[in-house]
């Protein structure tokens, strides 16, 4: 399976996938725009709160072709951060007290300076938390020791498993994906990580493999812990359940399979106040592999970037990010609906 940008798909293009989320929200369906719904509960425009979480896509590289994957990440990705990019990102932190780097991708350990990067942000005593697909850990011998290195940094690990099942995980992230997850799994279990009283944290995150909206996070929780520890021995701290966002190959499935319209309505229609009250990009500046500064990890894939003076992070300016409002798109309901959807999960 290709990225939707190898493939040459429309769907690869940011404009093109904004006009696609719009005609069918506003001219198909006849349903709100996003603003508007949120200028009705007295949201709009969404303004942010003290950054706690400073986002970065140190690149687009990736060991697997996700069917959800809405980077659109892959082997055939090049766009990776450089070390100077890195270093700005570095730069930036320091004048802040922003308590936490989140490091995602593509897989963000194939970048090459992944690693000098972790350790010069545990120098500014930050916390680290790195998006881990599971598969990288055992995709190649340089990779095995990476459980170790991050118990080493005290690196908490966040790893996407859509399931605890074969099937329905390599459905969505390819043939062997599960029991490599599995095999990465125990290696974490191994070093300490999701084990009682260790402080090392691994969390798992859950997204639908279909066109619908994930169940209560607390009983997906449950069922994840018994099946993975009854089968497999394994354990971890809490599960993530993420809402699947139209955006690149996961709305590229909605409009192949027919779902589209259908799926666009349960967001539109389960749309929560007081989810969109704690949606993620309030707190977070989100980092793109070129440097580019974005509201959260989705706009940052539609190229919807902040709408402030700072917009690269050469030109990191707290003050003036402070101030900015937060741009919104139709994509933005799949974060309101239901119990509402961060990468931390749900929020309300």
């Amino acid at each position: 399976m290709k990225s939707l940008k190898a493939s040459g798909s429309q769907l690869a293009d940011s404009a093109f996938q904004l006009t696609v989320l719009r005609q069918e929200v506003v001219e198909v369906l006849h349903l709100p725009p996003f603003h508007q719904k949120m200028a009705e509960t007295g949201l709009f425009p969404l303004r942010p709160v003290a950054p706690a979480v400073l986002q970065i896509n140190v690149g687009k590289m990736c060991n697997q072709v996700c069917k959800h994957c809405h980077v659109d990440a892959g082997p055939d990705r090049k766009e990776i951060m450089t070390r100077a990019t890195m270093q700005l990102c570095l730069d930036a932190l320091a004048q802040t007290n922003i308590p936490t780097v989140d490091l995602t991708g593509g897989a963000p350990e194939m970048n090459p300076d992944f690693r000098w990067f972790v350790e010069e942000i545990s120098k500014l005593c930050r916390k680290v938390l790195v998006r881990c697909n599971l598969t990288i850990i055992v995709a190649n011998k340089k990779y095995h020791d990476l459980p170790e290195f991050f118990k080493r940094h005290g690196v908490e690990v966040v790893s996407s498993l859509p399931f605890y099942s074969a099937d329905k995980t390599d459905r969505q992230r390819g043939d062997g994906v599960f029991a490599d997850s599995i095999k990465a799994l125990l290696m974490l279990n191994a070093v300490g990580y999701g084990q009682p009283d260790s402080g090392l944290v691994l969390n798992l995150v859950y997204n639908p493999a279909g066109a619908f909206m994930p169940g209560p996070q607390a009983g997906l929780e449950q069922q994840f812990k018994r099946a993975l520890f009854k089968d497999y021995g394994i354990v971890f701290n809490s599960l993530f359940a993420i809402t699947n966002l139209p955006v690149s190959r996961f709305l590229d499935y909605l409009v192949e399979s027919g779902n589209y319209a259908g799926y666009m309505e349960k967001l539109v229609t389960a749309f929560n106040p007081t989810a969109a009250a704690g949606v993620m990009c309030r707190d977070t500046i989100s980092v793109g592999w070129d440097g580019g500064l974005y509201d959260c990890d989705f706009n940052q894939m539609l190229d919807l970037h902040v709408a402030s003076t700072s917009q690269h992070i050469r030109d990191f300016d707290a003050a003036a990010l402070a101030q900015r409002p937060i741009v919104v798109n139709q994509h933005c309901y799949g974060c309101t609906a239901g119990a509402g959807s961060s990468c931390g999960g749900t929020v309300a």
